[in-house]
């Protein structure tokens, strides 16, 4: 175990770039899903899934690579595509090429739902994020996001 002596604090500079992130990290996705449940009667989580789909030769997809893209566990997903379907707008089949595996595939009511909602969706993302800033910080958003996100494919 190593000791508080041998720790490389933060310095002033690195606690509030790390204080930004992790308030930017709490706060955002709530924001994100408060106008897609008013606007559309979704959660951020469900426009991933279905936006996902929506991009896809034939909008369908293995429920993992779901889950990976989404970054969320395949329980999570099952729960998600699950609610999804009820609604019409996913259905899942067994995936003739692996047996083990499921598909989820976007219906017309869930792609029209998808369309729907993206317009509020953007103009959110917007709004709150990318309006903000100036060109140059959008680009160095997404090296600092890319390159942070790199890290974590490391660490895993």
């Amino acid at each position: 175990m190593t000791s508080a002596d041998d720790v490389p604090w933060l310095d002033e500079e690195e606690r509030r770039a790390w204080l930004a992130l992790t308030a930017l990290m709490v706060r955002l996705e709530p924001a994100l899903d408060a106008q897609l449940r008013r606007d559309a009667g979704l959660r951020h989580f469900d426009y991933a899934v279905m936006a996902w789909l929506s991009e896809r030769e034939g909008r369908t997809m293995r429920m993992s690579e779901i889950a990976a893209l989404t970054e969320g566990s395949l329980s999570r997903t099952s729960q998600v595509v699950a609610r999804l379907e009820a609604r019409g707008y996913v259905v899942r089949a067994a995936d003739p090429d692996d047996g083990r595996s499921v598909l989820a595939t976007l219906t017309e009511a869930g792609y029209a739902a998808v369309v729907d909602a993206a317009p509020g969706h953007v103009r959110e993302v917007r709004r709150v994020v990318l309006d903000p800033l100036t060109r140059a910080q959008v680009r160095q958003l997404a090296a600092i996001g890319e390159r942070i996100l790199t890290r974590l494919d490391d660490v895993r």
